[in-house]
Parts: C-alpha cells; structure tokens; sequence
C-alpha cells in the first residue's frame, strides 16, 4: 500500500506542478490563442491531481510531514521549469506568483 501511495504522491506533485506552470504561463501571454491552450493543459492537469488526492488519502488530512514534502517538490517543479522555459526565450514569466498558486492550489485539492 505504501508503494501506491508514493507513486499516487509522485503523480499528484507532477500534475500540480504541470497546472501551476501553466497557470504562471497563461498570465505571461499576449495571445489569446495560447493562453487558452494553456488554461485547458492547466485544467487537465489539475483534474487529474484531484482524483489522485481522492485516493491518497481519502477524506481526512495529510501529515504534516507530506504537506511540507509536497509544497517543496511542486515548488523545485515548478521553478526548474520556468527558468527553463526562461533560458528558452519565453517572455513576462513572474516567478512571483508561484508560491501564491501552489497555495490556492492545495486548498483546492484539499492538502492544506
């Protein structure tokens, strides 16, 4: 069970983080076009970490331990990817917001 639940973690961080960058993405963009894209990649995303947050730990809280491991894997994530995107030429990425996201985000999925 302890197996299902680390990769149902691991899953959960990923799409999390893949909704967050999407998010801080779709505020970076003039085009309507792109920014609608990213809105459907983030709402995927974050449908997905839904589900697996429903069978993690199905209706009571997690560890505070989980939560502080959880908000800090999402956060490298996320930032390890926009400075990417960043040196790639991507421009009006405000790595401010990241913190600000991910804790609504949580709130949202029930973490925190």
């Amino acid at each position: 069970m302890v197996q299902n639940r680390n990769k149902l973690i691991d899953l959960f961080i990923g799409n999390i983080s893949n909704s967050v960058v999407h998010k801080i993405l779709e505020k970076a963009v003039e085009n309507e076009y792109l920014s609608k894209r990213y809105e459907k990649e983030l709402t995927t995303s974050f449908e997905i970490a839904k589900k697996c947050r429903e069978k993690i730990n199905p209706g009571s809280s997690l560890p505070d331990k989980d939560i502080k491991h959880i908000k800090n894997k999402i956060k490298n994530k996320v930032i390890s990817e926009l400075s990417m995107r960043i040196s790639n030429g991507y421009k009006n990425i405000n790595l401010e917001l990241v913190d600000k996201i991910i804790e609504e985000y949580l709130k949202e999925a029930n973490i925190i």
